[in-house]
């Protein structure tokens, strides 16, 4: 048992942080939080006022991902592939990031991996392969390229897989719940990375996404779509997505109406600031690089508009290959227009909720899991504290135990 004592605690939810409070973790999860002193033989540990708060959750990520050219990504070897995502996955947790959900790409094979203590990282949400209409988001073969998509797809380094068609919508969200999804991904707009469709196109036929939607819901779980227009995302709305990946071009009426639905939104602002700075350099193609300031100019106000309409936003990033170190740089892209509670509780308690974990994880509570971070200094004040590659966090507890822990 751990007993953490002297704490400024930051539950998850609360507009303030409160001094002096003591959180008790027992095993795996966190068995008591008091604002008096707590009776344990516990190992005692006397933070003298530093921040305790939830482990951060970014909820949006591509583990696989350690190319920024994705067609050159599925190329690498699998073993590569699973060796760099090991790596990723540990430096996101050194960030501070306990948990990420994966919107394509990941696999059971390394959630396994992660479980077995083969690797020491952040705990994973995944989806499997991303479903994708041919010439879509996930189709990277090029105008002239007339291969099977076949060979790509069964490659650890390709984010999705390509499905054209209700029943091969259906037996696709089938077999990736079979292997272990906890959701399904769509790619339901066009995209930045990929070479053959425009920001504005829609993936996928209304009866499709709908097929999705069914097959998620008889599995007791949701879709998530990638989207960027106003348009795309209305109709993913009316078709029952529920995680509304990116947002950019969204209006302040669809952003009303998505949260009438329950759906929550996953902004992911810093690939474009990243992508616009280093994409080209990094092997992103022209194509590709022509289109990130259609929706990178757009982003700051899509989170105002969200914030307006009362939609609920969780915390991603979305990063690709060595971007992958700009990770916590989103916090501070969101401050220029959020207040930091609400942009914390995006990367806690609402990325929680989100990824079906509410209670579990993203809170300080008793019961919930012992994901926690010690911060050298107040969020709350500076959200900057998050950033540095976890340089101001002296102790990060993930599941009860420290995978960092310089307090002594």
């Amino acid at each position: 048992m751990i007993l953490f004592e002297n704490a400024r605690l930051w539950d998850g939810f609360a507009e303030a942080s409160l001094p002096g409070m003591s959180v008790l973790v027992e095993g795996e999860v966190i068995r008591e939080v008091s604002d008096r002193p707590i009776a344990s033989a516990a190992t005692r540990v006397d933070l003298k006022g530093r921040t305790l708060m939830p482990g951060l959750i970014d909820a949006h990520v591509h583990v696989v991902a350690s190319l920024a050219n994705i067609a050159a990504n599925a190329m690498l070897p699998d073993a590569v592939v699973a060796f760099r995502a090991g790596r990723l996955m540990h430096e996101m947790l050194m960030r501070g990031f306990t948990t990420v959900r994966d919107l394509g790409g990941a696999t059971l094979g390394l959630r396994m991996a992660w479980e077995e203590g083969l690797i020491t990282g952040s705990r994973l949400s995944i989806c499997g392969k991303a479903l994708s209409q041919t010439g879509g988001h996930c189709d990277f073969r090029g105008r002239a390229d007339t291969r099977d998509f076949g060979f790509f797809a069964a490659r650890l380094g390709s984010l999705g897989r390509l499905v054209d068609g209700v029943d091969e919508v259906r037996r696709a969200a089938r077999e990736e719940i079979k292997g272990g999804a906890d959701y399904i991904k769509l790619m339901a707009n066009g995209g930045v990375a990929s070479p053959s469709d425009p920001i504005a196109f829609f993936g996928f036929s209304e009866s499709e996404l709908r097929a999705a939607v069914e097959e998620a819901e008889m599995a007791q779980t949701y879709v998530a779509a990638h989207l960027y227009t106003d348009a795309a995302i209305a109709r993913a709305v009316r078709c029952g997505v529920r995680s509304l990946e990116h947002c950019n071009l969204i209006t302040e009426a669809t952003a009303r109406e998505a949260a009438a639905a329950g759906a929550i939104a996953c902004p992911t602002l810093v690939t474009y600031q990243a992508l616009k700075e280093e994409g080209a350099s990094l092997g992103l193609g022209p194509e590709s690089v022509a289109k990130i300031d259609d929706v990178r100019l757009a982003g700051l106000e899509s989170l105002e508009r969200m914030h307006k309409a009362g939609l609920m936003m969780a915390f991603g990033t979305d990063l690709l290959g060595p971007m992958h170190r700009r990770q916590s740089e989103e916090f501070l892209i969101r401050r220029e227009v959020l207040p930091a509670a609400e942009i914390l509780r995006s990367a806690t308690s609402h990325a929680a909720k989100l990824l079906c974990q509410e209670g579990r994880l993203g809170v300080v509570a008793p019961g919930a899991l012992a994901d926690l971070i010690v911060v050298d200094g107040d969020p709350l004040a500076d959200l900057a504290v998050l950033t540095e590659q976890g340089a101001h966090l002296p102790a990060i507890m993930q599941g009860g135990r420290f995978v960092k822990n310089q307090l002594a």
